[in-house]
């Protein structure tokens, strides 16, 4: 992935660079903060320098999932000027995009502190980045949901409207073809209304996932479901929001926004 976001943005050369610095010149780097911050990615920004100059000298000044305030330095670089400018914009588009995810899930988590529900994330992720976002998501202290539709089923209402004639109700047979077919993976259930949540409780699924309820609707679903399955709040989860979800008894939050709409932090990188 450096490879080839280094090779979008050199393409046939780095003419600014090549015209006007040159190829024996050194310099010396640092990454900095210009925020406070929850820090992801630094191994791809040491990756992008490297690939460009792989005897470069880089030394960490912070780690990834370290909390940190504005104005500290996070990597020190040295090595051919040529090289350092050149990755330059591909390491801070790396630190930057997941150092903000990481942040974001970190206020999440904060939010529900000393409730016992649990920061999700979702499947909600940039093409290609997946892996990465989910990677700032645990650095961030959130919990990594399904990677993908092949490492757990969850049955939601476009499964359950193509089964709309399924006897004895669509969640049943759904439950039941999905633990005959994958008995070794968790079942999880989309329930929008309080009636689906008994169904997938006596289907017998191991999440019930309470899509869009409101806070009374929350709590009876919980109470429901209590010893049975274990419980999910998702959809419309803000920041404000998210506290009075937790307060609520659910197990876990599911929140999209953390990889489909976290800020981009502020992180510079200052030639000394």
């Amino acid at each position: 992935m450096v490879a080839a976001a280094l090779a979008e943005d050199i393409g046939s050369g780095d003419v600014t660079t090549l015209a006007a610095v040159p190829e024996t010149a050194q310099a010396r780097a640092v990454m900095r903060a210009r925020e406070g911050l929850v820090v992801a990615g630094l191994a791809l920004a040491e990756a992008a320098f490297r690939e460009l100059a792989p005897g470069v000298e880089l030394t960490r000044t912070a780690e990834d999932g370290q909390s940190i305030p504005e104005g500290k330095p996070l990597l020190h670089v040295a090595g051919p000027a040529r090289a350092l400018l050149g990755a330059e914009r591909v390491a801070l588009n790396f630190m930057q995009r997941l150092s903000g995810i990481a942040t974001l899930t970190a206020q999440y988590v904060e939010a529900v502190n000393g409730t016992h529900a649990q920061i999700l994330d979702t499947r909600k992720t940039t093409p290609g980045w997946r892996r990465l976002e989910k990677y700032a998501v645990a650095c961030g202290g959130g919990r990594n949901h399904r990677l993908g539709l092949f490492d757990m089923v969850l049955i939601k209402d476009n499964h359950l409207a193509a089964l709309r004639e399924a006897s004895p109700n669509p969640i049943a047979a759904a439950v039941d073809r999905a633990r005959a077919k994958y008995p070794q993976l968790a079942v999880e259930v989309e329930a929008d209304s309080l009636e689906q949540v008994e169904q997938a409780v006596a289907a017998r699924a191991d999440i019930v996932l309470l899509d869009n309820m409101n806070l009374v609707q929350l709590r009876l679903a919980v109470q429901k479901c209590k010893g049975r399955a274990k419980t999910e709040a998702s959809g419309g989860v803000t920041l404000p929001g998210v506290r009075a979800i937790a307060e609520t008894g659910v197990d876990y939050i599911s929140v999209g926004a953390l990889t489909h709409s976290a800020r981009a932090v502020d992180i510079g990188l200052d030639f000394e």
